[in-house]
């Protein structure tokens, strides 16, 4: 089956064929760097890493490039609040945001420009859009994009020029010819950053940057440029308005947005509340859980965070690692079969289930080849585990030789199917203490207090005392703590 995926130009699924069969250039836009970076960002960062991640698991060599924006009006205004450089602003919140996206197991893109690394190539292609009557200085040395005169101008959005409304970062400025026409270079202020240019001291209007970091890095042409839903217009926009405006070529052949994150269905903003950064979510849940919740949905649709969706995505996220955690202990407790049996030899339910775990990947890369559904591959991973559940509560104490094998091929096929999604890549007991604690933490309770009831019951079991041990079973109950009780030890969890 071919990868077909959804190209906002054409308002379509479509087949996907590289440029260089083999090869894939993707561009993502990647943040501002002024503030801590939230749900948002997670959502399309997590989105865009899957993406990547198939198509190299599909056998794809992926150029993955996502730049920071890194001189902007709002890190020049945080700079002047904190009294230091925009160098300094932008620097603290890059590092913030590679810590969060390690933490959230998002892979670093194979190059990550910096904008202000890149002026001279902006210059250039600024000169290159004056020398094809794209682009006009007005005084006091700001230049605009004269969108009149790029005749495919809305296309990506669907917008007829007339109708278009000043958006996002869009100045109202008298001296534009067209109130649509963007900045390409802005003239700078008293204690700006600012760069020499055939306009005078300034600096790059937000668009360029990308189109220039795009360009440098995979070529006038490309595969996918992607982002949120939100840079389609204008951003999005006018990078297709300058770049194509400068080349006369097709600037990205597919076009990739992810949808809108809500919280408590509100728009999710400062003034309403309910902004929630990443270092905020994973202090409420493991960094799997906030990743299986952004694949729950398909990446186009929006998504609506709350407390209770946060709880459902971990309570499902229990139930893979429970099956894992079992897998595990199983095998080390009976080892890895001598010699596999042959597959024609298997008793009828342990090929069965053998069968069942041996085409998830099959069914898998269907559901992913169909616009990276990761909702209806995550309900194959889901079943795959219901089915072995119930093989190893069959198996799981007596297993021999043929459940071993059965048991070794799907802790591989889950392991290796998990990590396309960059779920199931923990240990399962580090994963449990770790959620344990964090559920612990925010109930305010006690870690080393429960720890010392626990082994205090354990000594009442051994010394048989009932009725202590059902006393100190309840009152850990009470404070929503469940116990379970292996032949040498009592492990317990946050309901």
């Amino acid at each position: 089956m071919a990868l077909k995926f959804y190209n906002t130009m054409t308002r379509r699924k479509e087949e996907f064929q590289p440029l260089v069969p083999g090869k894939v250039g993707i561009y993502a836009c990647g943040i501002t760097a002024y503030d801590l970076c939230h749900i948002g960002h997670a959502r399309s960062a997590i989105v865009f890493d899957v993406i990547v991640r198939y198509m190299r698991y599909r056998g794809l060599n992926v150029t993955f490039v996502k730049n920071f924006t890194d001189v902007d009006d709002k890190i020049i205004e945080r700079a002047r609040v904190e009294k230091c450089d925009i160098y300094a602003v932008s620097e603290k919140y890059i590092q913030t945001h590679d810590r969060d996206m390690d933490a959230l197991g998002v892979e670093r893109p194979t190059i990550a420009p910096r904008a202000t690394e890149n002026i001279d190539g902006m210059l250039r292609l600024i000169t290159a859009l004056f020398e094809r009557g794209l682009a006009y200085a007005v005084p006091g040395g700001d230049v605009y994009f004269a969108v009149e005169k790029f005749p495919g101008y809305g296309k990506l959005s669907g917008r007829n020029l007339e109708d278009m409304q000043a958006g996002a970062r869009i100045d109202v400025n008298e001296k534009k010819r067209h109130p649509m026409d963007f900045a390409l270079w802005k003239a700078s202020k008293e204690g700006e950053p600012a760069w020499d240019s055939p306009w005078g001291k300034g600096r790059p209007g937000w668009h360029i940057e990308c189109s220039v970091m795009s360009q440098r890095y995979l070529g006038d042409t490309f595969d996918i440029h992607g982002g949120g839903e939100d840079l389609i217009f204008p951003h999005h926009e006018n990078e297709i308005a300058q770049s194509e405006g400068a080349t006369g070529k097709t600037f990205a052949r597919y076009w990739i947005h992810n949808g809108f994150v809500r919280v408590n269905s509100e728009k999710m903003s400062k003034s309403l509340g309910n902004f929630a950064t990443i270092q905020d979510m994973l202090q409420a849940c493991h960094p799997e859980v906030l990743r299986l919740f952004v694949l729950q949905s398909h990446y186009r649709s929006p998504v609506d965070f709350s407390e209770e969706s946060l709880r459902e995505a971990r309570l499902g996220m229990d139930r893979l690692y429970s099956t894992l955690q079992i897998l595990e202990e199983t095998l080390h407790k009976y080892g890895r079969a001598e010699t596999a049996p042959r597959e024609e030899a298997l008793p009828e339910r342990d090929l069965r289930v053998l069968e069942n775990i041996q085409t998830l990947p099959e069914r898998f890369v269907e559901a992913m080849d169909d616009d990276f559904n990761t909702a209806r591959a995550l309900g194959h991973l889901f079943d795959a585990v219901r089915v072995l559940n119930g093989y190893l509560a069959r198996e799981q104490h007596t297993p021999g030789a043929v459940a071993v094998h059965v048991l070794t091929t799907s802790r591989e096929i889950l392991r290796r199917t998990g990590a396309v999604l960059g779920l199931l890549q923990e240990d399962p007991e580090r994963y449990f203490d770790a959620d344990r604690d964090r559920e612990a933490r925010k109930l305010e309770l006690d870690v080393v207090e429960i720890e010392n009831l626990v082994a205090e019951r354990r000594r009442a079991r051994d010394r048989q005392e009932w009725q202590r041990a059902d006393e100190i079973r309840k009152l850990l109950l009470d404070k929503k703590i469940v116990l379970k009780d292996s032949p040498d030890r009592t492990t317990w969890k946050i309901a």
